[in-house]
């Protein structure tokens, strides 16, 4: 199936802020042959974001943040979470791709703005749809090479309401919060196991060089 197997019967824009929510008539091929009846999908569009996990191969140590999350805070408020869950999440850095900008840039920028890290190596890892079933947003996922000897304290831009604590944690660490339950962040939690995976290999070939 590819999109020229969708037919869109109406579309709609009934909300436009930061956000913004779109509303389709559609119809689309079925794996039987032929096609559906038409049916109502509403879409949030929200852009497109880059995550990067920040890795010190020297210190074998990661550098993540923490920040409050307002869906974190509602789903506080339902069954589905732990008595004693917090509204603050331990996530990686990441931001939404502005108009020009490349995803490269937006890693780099981000690490500054959200963990007061310089990135002097950069990898690409994958993309990956984050709530498919109700928007477009797609995460490209980074590993960034970063020096965590001096990182703390807490970051964020002011008028983004941004206050973000940062957290540089050794490995085996963060592999027992990825063990307990405690990070529970989707874009974390791709970033983090991708890395538990790949840990040896690229804290082999990342020690050898420190260049970009």
């Amino acid at each position: 199936m590819t999109p020229d197997d969708v037919q869109i019967l109406e579309h709609e824009i009934p909300f436009q802020g930061y956000y913004r929510m779109e509303t389709f008539r559609l119809r689309h091929r079925l794996f039987a042959g032929g096609w559906s009846e038409p049916m109502h999908r509403e879409m949030l569009e929200r852009g497109h974001a880059v995550g990067v996990v920040l890795y010190d191969p020297d210190l074998d140590t990661l550098v993540l943040i923490e920040q409050f999350r307002i869906g974190a805070f509602a789903a506080c408020q339902t069954p589905w979470l732990p008595e004693g869950s917090s509204p603050w999440l331990v996530e990686i850095v990441a931001g939404i791709i502005d108009e020009g900008e490349t995803p490269e840039a937006v890693a780099k920028r981000e690490a500054v703005e959200e963990a007061g890290c310089e990135i002097t190596k950069l990898e690409f890892v994958c993309r990956f749809l984050v709530t498919p079933g109700v928007s477009s947003e797609m995460i490209l996922l980074y590993v960034g090479r970063i020096d965590a000897s001096n990182v703390g304290g807490i970051h964020g831009l002011d008028h983004e309401h941004e206050d973000i604590r940062v957290i540089a944690a050794p490995v085996p660490e963060v592999f027992r919060w990825l063990d307990q339950g405690r990070i529970i962040n989707a874009t974390a939690l791709v970033g983090l196991q991708w890395f538990r995976a790949n840990h040896e290999d690229l804290r082999a070939r990342w020690r050898k060089t420190s260049s970009p």
